[in-house]
């Protein structure tokens, strides 16, 4: 696929949603989420030659009259990327298979990344994110995602993957023992706006207590060890409970905060790194 300057769509195809981003050239414009989408759809967005003709179920929520012309003003799209160009990477192999009836489509796979040492069963996913911190930010560099899993993945300066480790997220730890206990109560992450006490002295705080704590202690140890391989190596941190810890980390570690950084589109940044060059 070659986009040069034109107007691109970058698709994330996650466990439960599509993650959509809208690219001018190499600049991300606009990034978006939805649910599944029917072939119905795809096929609707395959006509489009326009960002005006984008299916609803697919256009980014622009609210104001201002930024939609900020994002329409190149429009009508020159001949050649006509259906719309679309990347896409996806841990969802039927979703894969649906998305591939699409006219205009690159699937970035493990195999294109060029990282050196990935192995065959690391997620896409990690393997784009990482590799977007390193190319923007610079190896060696430690990825941590905060999402359903919270997951550590790291390459060194010769862009050579270290290795990672996965365990359950923030959200996860909680749904768990909410649904799989008969006595627990089921805890809202977004409900928690600062620390727990440390001992707590009802169920819900002593949950609530158990889960952060322990998160942070084993972010705190990754981290650290991390510094102690690469003294200079960058720390990059996305996901959907990147703030939340980030705050805590603030309260309780500022040292180590201080020098995160935060990212939610590392994924975006790392398939407009291959798209470019394809």
């Amino acid at each position: 696929m070659s986009k040069k300057d034109n107007i691109w769509l970058a698709l994330e195809i996650g466990n439960s949603r599509l993650h959509w981003a809208l690219f001018f050239g190499a600049k991300l414009r606009y990034t978006w989420d939805t649910g599944y989408l029917p072939e119905s759809v795809i096929q609707q967005l395959a006509q489009c030659q326009t960002l005006d003709d984008l299916p609803p179920a697919v256009s980014p929520p622009i609210s104001t009259k201002a930024n939609k012309e900020e994002y329409t003003s190149p429009c009508p799209l020159p001949p050649a990327p006509c259906p719309l160009p679309l990347a896409i990477a996806s841990v969802v192999p039927s979703q894969t298979a649906l998305w591939q009836t699409y006219p205009n489509v690159q699937i970035i796979t493990l195999e294109q990344i060029p990282l050196k040492g990935l192995y065959p069963t690391l997620g896409i996913d990690r393997a784009l994110a990482l590799w977007g911190a390193g190319r923007t930010w610079g190896f060696p560099v430690l990825v941590i995602d905060a999402g359903t899993a919270l997951t550590f993945t790291a390459a060194d300066a010769e862009e050579c993957l270290v290795g990672g480790a996965i365990l359950p997220g923030l959200g996860l730890q909680f749904t768990t023992l909410g649904q799989k206990t008969g006595q627990l109560p089921l805890i809202e992450t977004q409900a928690i706006a600062s620390l727990p006490p440390r001992f707590a002295l009802n169920t819900t705080e002593a949950i609530q207590s158990g889960v952060i704590y322990t998160i942070l202690a084993g972010i705190k140890d990754f981290i650290e060890n991390w510094w102690q391989l690469f003294p200079e190596g960058k720390v990059v941190i996305k996901g959907g409970d990147r703030t939340i810890l980030l705050n805590y980390l603030q309260a309780l570690y500022p040292a180590i905060a201080s020098r995160l950084t935060v990212e939610p589109n590392l994924i975006f940044w790392g398939m407009e790194k291959i798209v470019r060059v394809s």
